[in-house]
Formats: structure tokens, sequence, C-alpha cells
């Protein structure tokens, strides 16, 4: 048990809360180019104005203008607006009543690299985030900066009004959870729905296995 009680659970979204398989959004993007959709993949996430999108410092129709001139792509923005969001699976990895559990005792917060694209879309679809009132979502495009940066994680606990040590941060990264204990936030290793309730219960939450 840490020292002082958790008070505030803060979810990475891909890969923990909602599947992503790039595959399928590089296999709509890819039509009419000469690359596969592996290859496109490497050249958008190497791109220089990578972390630009990331970060909230170029707009979504200027991402698709900048990515379908680079790539000589002859595809809409609606075409590109649909294909980017194919990326993320419709069927959340959670049910809800992990968090239906954790909001009895615990602020909730959401902290996560993306873009604005992928934020409307996620915030019209799922219904998990009836649990993260919107001063709680702590996203890279909104406030310039992305994980590992210790400027998101500090963020996202002045949003949650809490300390790091009350705290607990979940990211199937290793080195964003490591980049977050070493604010002295708790760090959990996403893996599976299991090995995450067991690690939070570990934490003092009350969560059914």
């Amino acid at each position: 048990m840490p020292e002082r009680a958790i008070r505030t659970v803060i979810f990475d979204i891909g890969r923990v809360l909602v599947r992503v398989d790039v595959s399928r959004a590089m296999q709509g993007l890819a039509q009419g180019i000469s690359l596969s959709p592996q290859e496109l993949w490497a050249a958008i996430e190497k791109d220089p104005r990578w972390p630009d999108w990331q970060e909230g410092r170029i707009s979504a129709h200027d991402w698709h203008l900048h990515i379908a001139k680079r790539l000589g792509s002859p595809i809409t923005f609606d075409e590109f607006f649909e294909a980017w969001n194919r990326a993320l699976d419709p069927q959340p990895i959670q049910d809800n009543s992990l968090f239906e559990s954790l909001r009895k005792d615990f602020r909730l917060g959401l902290l996560s690299n993306t873009d604005p694209i992928h934020v409307a879309h996620l915030e019209a679809t799922y219904d998990f985030f009836r649990f993260f009132p919107k001063s709680t979502r702590t996203y890279s495009c909104s406030i310039g900066s992305s994980k590992p940066s210790p400027l998101i994680f500090r963020d996202a606990l002045k949003a949650l009004r809490s300390k790091a040590d009350e705290s607990v941060f979940i990211d199937d990264v290793e080195a964003y959870v490591d980049a977050a204990r070493s604010l002295g936030i708790h760090g959990i290793h996403y893996q599976n729905p299991a090995q995450l309730r067991g690690e939070l219960n570990s934490l003092g939450a009350r969560v059914p296995l």
C-alpha cells in the first residue's frame, strides 16, 4: 500500500480503454498511392510535423493537406477524417463497472497523446466518457505537450486538483509509466483488464475482479 491514500486515478486511452489498430486506418489512407499501409504509417509517424499534430500546433485541415501533398494522395478531407478514425475499435476494452466502482471513492481523469480528429470521434462514440468530466480530460493536442514530458502530467494533476503521491497513472507504454513515477505518481503498466483490477485493488480500490 502507498504511504498516502490514492485519491485520483488517471487513465491513458489508447490500448487501455480503446483498442487501436493503425493498419485499418492506413488501408484507407493508402488508396491511390504507391506505399503499403505499413510504409505509409512509418512515413506519417516519422513526419517532421507529427509532433505538431499531436501537440495541437496544426489544424486537422492543415494536417490533411500536409499529408496528402507529401504523399501525393488524392484523398479528400472527409475521406481522410473517416479513414483516420478507423484505427479506433468501436468496442471499448474496459467494462463500465470498473468506472462505476472507482468513481465512488476516486477522482477520475484521462491523459492521452492524441489529436483533434480522434478526440472528436472518441468523445462522440464511447459511453465511458461520462465518467470523466471534461475538465479532467488532458489531451496532448489541447495543451501543447505530450508524454513523456513532465508538463502534460503536471497539467493533468492540476486539472484534477491532485498531488502526485495521491494519484495513480495507468498506461500500456512502460516508458510513460516510468515518466509518471519519476514525478512521484504511482504507476500501473497496463497489460489486461484482470491485471489492472488486481493492481488497483492493491492500491486500495474496491473494484470487482
